[in-house]
């Protein structure tokens, strides 16, 4: 007796479920596909969509088939040009620069190069490079398989500042320009324009060239310079007693030292707009505190840079002036000269040399007041930047006030001041 398998039964709700699975997969793909069409598409596409829909509809309700081709010819107008952005724009994109750091009014270029690494041709597209607020653009014929394109661009620079260059964008779009597909390449570089500085020689900014630097008020434990001796209490180090005296005087003495400034370098550079007369003036007190700080630097000082709200990075000549060159006017809540005087005086109470840089609206009260509040002991020289003025110095209490009107006029007026 043999016995004969049963055909299976197909149930109904499985494939009911397995319709509705790839339903909802055509569906996603057609939900992708229309938000990427949508994002293509310019202003003019969607008032061409806007219009197209009310003439069908007026044609539909009216009767007028005149209204009804115009519909049609709309539609097969935004068709034909959505076709414009098929196609692949895989392209390998390299951004060059010459130099990444440049002087303002020299002259910044670079390259652009692309190349076809796929196995077909690229259409003819739009490659965008954004630099700083505005944008180059560059057409790109098509380009065959593993065929390269390059194109050289020239970068403005006469004004000082942080020019980021890119990200390159490849743009594809229709003759009409309904349509437009931008894809992002590469990663933007920063492009820093320096201020101008003059290199001077001469005397040493630093004012201080010995070991021991200068003497402050504060006595110390543990330093360079000897002050005097004091009897032991619990908790000195023992290797600080003096034996000759302890012998001689029967208590254990120890030597006590006074603590010192070690050469120490503070730029403090005012970016109140209401410091200076114009925008020049306050160009050039950046260009002097630039060129200041490179010869403390060549000098082997350690020097701090300081802004309103900020210390700037200066331990290198190039992270000087590349900080130099993102400077901008501070805010007026944040103060002017004395405000900043005021902040050195707080987080720079060691400093052995204070250099501050202002404009020529800043007052003489105000001027005092900032070179009042410095710390005690330091030496502190105040430049003034007054466009078109002659070269002078005077003194305000015990500070050095230069007043220079060109940049080429401060190697002349600090050594007047190091005299």
């Amino acid at each position: 007796m043999t016995t004969e398998a049963l055909p299976e039964v197909e149930n109904p709700d499985s494939r009911t479920a397995g319709w509705r699975d790839v339903a909802a997969l055509i569906g996603a793909r057609v939900r992708r596909r229309a938000a990427l069409v949508a994002g293509a598409m310019r202003p003019l596409a969607w008032v061409l969509l806007g219009l197209m829909v009310a003439l069908w509809i007026g044609g539909q309700i009216l009767g007028w088939w005149e209204l009804t081709v115009a519909a049609s010819v709309i539609a097969a107008t935004l068709v034909l040009c959505a076709l414009f952005l098929l196609g692949r724009t895989a392209y390998d994109v390299a951004l060059d620069l010459a130099r990444t750091r440049v002087v303002v009014g020299e002259r910044a270029v670079g390259a652009l190069k692309l190349a076809n690494p796929s196995n077909r041709a690229i259409l003819p597209s739009r490659v965008v490079l954004p630099v700083g607020s505005g944008r180059g653009e560059f057409g790109i014929k098509r380009l065959a398989a593993g065929e390269e394109a390059e194109e050289l661009f020239a970068i403005p620079t006469q004004n000082r500042g942080i020019v980021k260059v890119g990200p390159v964008s490849v743009v594809r779009g229709d003759p009409l320009g309904l349509f437009e597909r931008t894809h992002n390449r590469d990663e933007p570089i920063d492009l820093f324009v320096h201020p101008k500085t003059i290199a001077f020689s001469g005397q040493s900014l630093g004012f201080l060239r010995d070991l021991e630097g200068l003497p402050a008020a504060d006595l110390s434990r543990d330093d360079v310079s000897f002050h005097t001796l004091q009897e032991y209490q619990p908790g000195d180090d023992l290797r600080r007693v003096h034996w000759r005296s302890t012998a001689r005087t029967g208590t254990m003495m120890v030597r006590q030292y006074e603590e010192t400034r070690r050469s120490h370098f503070v730029i403090a550079l005012s970016c109140a707009a209401s410091d200076y007369i114009d925008p020049a003036e306050f160009e050039l007190a950046i260009s002097i505190a630039g060129s200041v700080g490179l010869r403390a630097l060549q000098d082997s000082q350690h020097v701090d840079l300081r802004v309103q709200g900020r210390s700037l990075p200066s331990n290198s000549g190039k992270r000087l002036l590349d900080s130099l060159s993102g400077v901008e006017a501070s805010k007026p809540k944040e103060g002017g000269l004395v405000a900043l005087a005021g902040v050195v005086a707080a987080t720079m109470p060691l400093a052995s040399v204070v250099v501050l840089v202002s404009g020529s609206e800043v007052r003489p009260e105000d001027l005092r007041a900032s070179c009042a509040r410095l710390p005690y002991g330091s030496r502190v020289l105040a430049i003034t930047a007054a466009a078109g003025q002659s070269p002078s110095l005077r003194r305000i209490g015990d500070a050095d006030v230069v007043t220079v009107g060109a940049l080429d006029q401060l190697p002349i007026a600090l050594q007047k001041v190091l005299a």
